[in-house]
C-alpha cells in the first residue's frame, strides 16, 4: 500500500470531535471510498488540465455533485455541515477535484431556487444534471419578446466542461437605480468553451472561458441576483431546507472546502513520513526527536484545527438560519464572509509549516506536497476567500461606518 492510498479518518486524526457538528457519515463515506482513485488520476488531472472522466463519472455516481439537490430531483438534499466535510475529503484526494465538487455542487444548487417549470426542464429527464456558474456579468443583452438575446464570454467557469447546464451573469433590462445584475440558466447545447486556464496550479479545474453568442433564454430561466442574495428565491418549495439557505454565505465558505482538505493532505503525508526523517546538517537522525520539527507540527495542527472549528461554525450558522426559515442578519454574512478568508489563511499557513518543516524536497514537481501547496496558493486568492476585503467589510459593519459594506454578503 503506497502512501497515497492511505485514507485515514482525518477529522479525528487532528483532534476535532465529530459529534460536536451534525454530519451525515454516510455521504462522507462515500467521499472516503473515493479518496483513492482521485489520488491515482491526480496527476493525470494536471497535466491534462481537466479533472479525468473517470474522477467525475465517480462523482456523478456517489452524488456528490447534487449535494443540495432535493430528493424529489434526486439529489441529496443534504445541510451546508455535511456538504463541506463531504467536499474537504473529495479534496483530501486532490485540490483540482475538490474545487470544481464544490463549484458544481454550490452552483447546481443555484437552479434549484429557480422555478418548478426550470427545475423540471433540468432534473425532469435527467436527475444527474449538474450546473457551473459564473456571476459576473460577461453579455451584451438585448430585450426581446418573452426573455433575453445573449451573447458574451464568461471566464473562470471551473468544471465547466463536466456540466451540462451554466448559470451566467447577465445585464437586465431594469428601471433606472435597481440592480440590473442577473443570473439566467443556459443549456450546453448554448455556448462554447473556449481553453483560457493556464496556471502553476490548480491545473485540474479547467476553469476555462464559457463563450456564447446570440442565445435565447426565457424569462423563467433568469432571476435577479439582489433578489437571490436576499435569499428571496421564486422556487415555490419553501419547505425544502435548501430553498431557505443565505445565497452568498453559502457561496463564500464552499470555497474554502479544498482549502481544508489540501491541509488535511498536507498533514496526512507529513505525518506520514517526517518523523524518521534525518534533519540536514543536524544531530538529529530523526525530526520526531528535533524540537523545531515538534513545535512546528504542533503549530501547524492547531492552525487546522481552528480552521475545522470555524468552518464548522460557518456552516452551522447557515443550516440553523435556513432551518428557522429567516435571512441571516447583515452582521452574520459579514462575519461569514470574514471567517472565509481567515479559515484559507489559517489553512495556507499551516501548508506552509508543512512544507518547511519537509525540506526543500517538498517542492520538487513530482512531490504531492509540491502540487498542495500550488492548490493551495492558487485557490486562497480567489476573490471571494481572499482575506483583506472580508475583513476590511467586517469591520464597516461592526463599526457603522456610513457605507457599510463594500461588497456583496
Amino acid at each position: 500500500m503506497t502512501i497515497d492510498t492511505l485514507v485515514p479518518a482525518p477529522r479525528e486524526a487532528i483532534g476535532v470531535d465529530p459529534a460536536h457538528t451534525p454530519v451525515d457519515d454516510e455521504l462522507v463515506a462515500r467521499a472516503t471510498k473515493l479518496v483513492p482513485l482521485i489520488r491515482e488520476h491526480a496527476a493525470e488531472g494536471a497535466a491534462a488540465e481537466q479533472v479525468s472522466q473517470v474522477v467525475i463519472d465517480a462523482l456523478v455516481s456517489e452524488g456528490l455533485l447534487s449535494l443540495f439537490v432535493p430528493r424529489r430531483l434526486g439529489g441529496q438534499e443534504t445541510t451546508a455541515r455535511t456538504a463541506l466535510e463531504v467536499l474537504a475529503e473529495v479534496s483530501r484526494g486532490d485540490g483540482a477535484t475538490g474545487w470544481i465538487s464544490a463549484l458544481v455542487s454550490v452552483s447546481t444548487w443555484f437552479g434549484t431556487t429557480y422555478g418548478e417549470r426550470t427545475q423540471q426542464e433540468i432534473w425532469g429527464d435527467n436527475p444527474a444534471s449538474v450546473i457551473s456558474a459564473v456571476f459576473t456579468p460577461g453579455s451584451t443583452m438585448e430585450r426581446v419578446e418573452g426573455g433575453y438575446l445573449v451573447s458574451g464570454r464568461w471566464p473562470w467557469a471551473s468544471g465547466s466542461y463536466a456540466t451540462n447546464w451554466a448559470c451566467l451573469g447577465i445585464a437586465l433590462d431594469v428601471p433606472e437605480g435597481e440592480d440590473p445584475r442577473g443570473l439566467a440558466l443556459f443549456s450546453r447545447d448554448q455556448y462554447s468553451i473556449e481553453k483560457t486556464w493556464f496556471v502553476t496550479g490548480m491545473k485540474g479545474t479547467a476553469s476555462n472561458t464559457v463563450v456564447m453568442e446570440n442565445q435565447f433564454v426565457p424569462d423563467h430561466r433568469v432571476q435577479g441576483f439582489a433578489a437571490m442574495r436576499d435569499a428571496e428565491y421564486i422556487t415555490p418549495f419553501t419547505e425544502e431546507l435548501t430553498s431557505q439557505m443565505a445565497f452568498i454565505p453559502l457561496a463564500a465558505i464552499i470555497l474554502i472546502a479544498p482549502q481544508l482538505g489540501l491541509a488535511r493532505h498536507a498533514l496526512e503525508l507529513t505525518l506520514q513520513k517526517l518523523p524518521s526523517k534525518g534533519v540536514a546538517y543536524t544531530r538529529y537522525t530523526e525530526a520526531r526527536n528535533s524540537p523545531s520539527h515538534q513545535v512546528g507540527i504542533a503549530e501547524a495542527t492547531t492552525k487546522i484545527r481552528l480552521a475545522e472549528l470555524l468552518a464548522a461554525n460557518m456552516a452551522d450558522l447557515i443550516d440553523s438560519s435556513a432551518a428557522a426559515r429567516e435571512l441571516q442578519p447583515l452582521e452574520t454574512r459579514a462575519q461569514i464572509r470574514n471567517d472565509v478568508g481567515v479559515v484559507a489563511d489559517l489553512c495556507k499557513e499551516a501548508i506552509d509549516i508543512l512544507m518547511s518543516l519537509n525540506g526543500a524536497g517538498s517542492f520538487a514537481e513530482p512531490n504531492v506536497l509540491s502540487r498542495i501547496w500550488r492548490d493551495s496558493e492558487i485557490a486562497a486568492r480567489h476573490a471571494y476567500v481572499t482575506s483583506a476585503v472580508g475583513k476590511e467589510n467586517y469591520g464597516r459593519v461592526l463599526l457603522g461606518t456610513d457605507d457599510p459594506i463594500v461588497m456583496d454578503v
